[in-house]
């Protein structure tokens, strides 16, 4: 038999007064403490796609600045240097002059053919006091209003400062064909024909060390009049020398 003097598990003895024990323990036992939850935890784990770490940011936008600060201060940097040396070298473009021009066993056939021989004498000037140029393949051509007639090389050659070279070009055709036959025989009427001479010459500046890159120089000669009467197959330059158009 029980002992009754034992108090029933799961509830409180009774003490002397009759009144329940307060001190006695409930039999279930209380769930075990838990550590604190860091709820900043979950906003910091790493690869959470929906969480940005902000010194990360800070650190992509600073190098940002950087970058930018870094390109536009070498952009600066160099535009100086080169404003610098322009102002030092003050660079020009040479001059171009034609000298003499002389046509030889002209003609042109009924089908509009045209054949000749053509010897051209150019000065070329560096107007330029710092800087040497270095002419490296000119090539040349002339030309009756819009129609090609012959072309021809130049032989490449150095010129120093402040130096003025004279240069010639031989121009030689046997069947060139032109549009405006018609208009060559009204000015040959007239006792001369109108020509041009068009140049491309790829050309270096040269200024001590420092060298620029290759540039392309365009010279244009226009109204080149040479005396060729209706009975004669040649002539010369009317008029004297002439200043040509140089441009790069």
């Amino acid at each position: 038999m029980a002992d009754q003097s034992r108090p029933v598990t799961g509830y409180p003895a009774h003490s002397a007064t009759g009144y329940p024990n307060t001190a006695t323990a409930y039999p279930y036992v209380a769930p075990p403490p838990t550590a604190p939850q860091n709820h900043g935890t979950y906003f910091h784990v790493a690869g959470n796609r929906y969480y940005s770490d902000p010194y990360a940011s800070q650190q992509r936008a600073t190098f940002v600045h950087r970058f930018f600060a870094i390109l536009i201060g070498s952009i600066l940097i160099t535009g100086i240097i080169i404003f610098t040396m322009w102002l030092i070298l003050r660079p020009q473009i040479p001059q171009f002059r034609v000298e003499t021009l002389t046509l030889s066993n002209f003609n042109i056939s009924s089908n509009s053919l045209v054949s000749g021989d053509w010897d051209a004498r150019f000065i070329v000037r560096n107007p330029n006091s710092k800087i040497t140029l270095f002419y490296d393949q000119i090539e040349a051509a002339v030309f009756h209003k819009s129609d090609s007639i012959s072309e021809t090389t130049v032989p490449p050659f150095v010129q120093g400062t402040k130096n003025q070279t004279s240069i010639k070009a031989t121009f030689a055709s046997l069947t060139a064909y032109v549009d405006d036959r018609d208009s060559i025989n009204v000015e040959r009427n007239h006792g001369s024909i109108n020509f041009n001479i068009r140049m491309m010459a790829r050309v270096r500046f040269r200024a001590g060390s420092w060298w620029a890159r290759r540039r392309i120089l365009r010279v244009y000669c226009p109204n080149l009049s040479i005396g060729v009467s209706s009975n004669s197959n040649g002539g010369t330059l009317i008029g004297g020398s002439k200043e040509c158009r140089v441009g790069l």
